[in-house]
């Protein structure tokens, strides 16, 4: 068993320091990191990337929409080629300071509204897979499972990466439960940690009703903004090599 841990790292903003980015950085495998358009200023990302790269940790481009006011958590209705043209921008910013500082873009993956838009919006999925082909068909890119992101993704050649939260409440259509409603979100370590270990070895997650979803992934990630998200993901890795699961990035 095999399973890479993902956090989504680079988020602070100036004075507004958000998460602990070199302490999960200590844990995860992956850190997709923002790339200035829902949020990290330009010195945070440096940081957050020479901090991976010390630590051999894989680096993907968290993009998103213009929208630091929202954090990214609110839909914008743009046009495929100006979504299109602001993709490859993101993508282009953070891989030219990842290799300053040593390494590089690994793969690709949305964040919050546009991350749950591309998993129904097709003209705005078609946008994003052109943009990451258009600028480096090799990249990978991570996403909820049966969405029609990573499906045209793998109509244009590219490779796709299922991924599972950690932290977020499931509906039992194997959705996540919107953040405006109760059981969003999950706090306790304990019941975390426990939650993707059955995830990892059994391939199902309990959903809001109390009914076991089927989910499969590759990747799982521990919002780096969550409270409490060092400690949650410190408890995850844990449980994960005391069952013989092997904690690698996916690229």
């Amino acid at each position: 068993m095999r399973i890479d841990l993902n956090a989504d790292l680079g988020e602070s903003y100036g004075a507004w320091v958000l998460g602990d980015d070199e302490a999960m950085l200590d844990v995860v495998t992956s850190a997709n990191v923002a790339c200035g358009f829902h949020a990290g200023d330009p010195l945070t990302l440096r940081t957050t990337c020479r901090y991976a790269a010390e630590r051999g940790v894989v680096v993907g481009a968290q993009i998103s929409y213009r929208d630091v006011a929202g954090f990214g958590r609110r839909f914008i209705d743009m046009e495929p080629e100006e979504l299109a043209a602001e993709v490859v921008y993101q993508l282009g910013a953070l891989d030219a300071i990842a290799r300053v500082e040593g390494t590089r873009v690994s793969y690709v993956k949305p964040h919050g509204a546009l991350y749950n838009a591309v998993v129904h919006h097709e003209a705005q999925a078609e946008a994003v897979v052109r943009a990451v082909h258009a600028h480096d068909p090799s990249l990978p890119i991570l996403g909820l499972p049966g969405g029609v992101l990573l499906d045209l993704a793998l109509e244009a050649g590219i490779r796709t990466v299922s991924e599972a939260f950690a932290d977020r409440g499931y509906t039992s259509e194997g959705r996540l439960v919107p953040r405006t409603q109760p059981g969003a979100v999950i706090h306790d370590p304990d019941v975390v940690a426990h939650r993707v270990l059955r995830l990892v070895t059994e391939g199902v997650v309990e959903s809001v009703d109390g009914v076991d979803v089927e989910v499969r992934a590759d990747s799982v990630c521990v919002h780096g903004d969550t409270p409490g998200a060092v400690t949650m993901a410190r408890a995850t890795r844990t449980l994960l090599v005391e069952a013989g699961v092997e904690i690698a990035p996916f690229v």
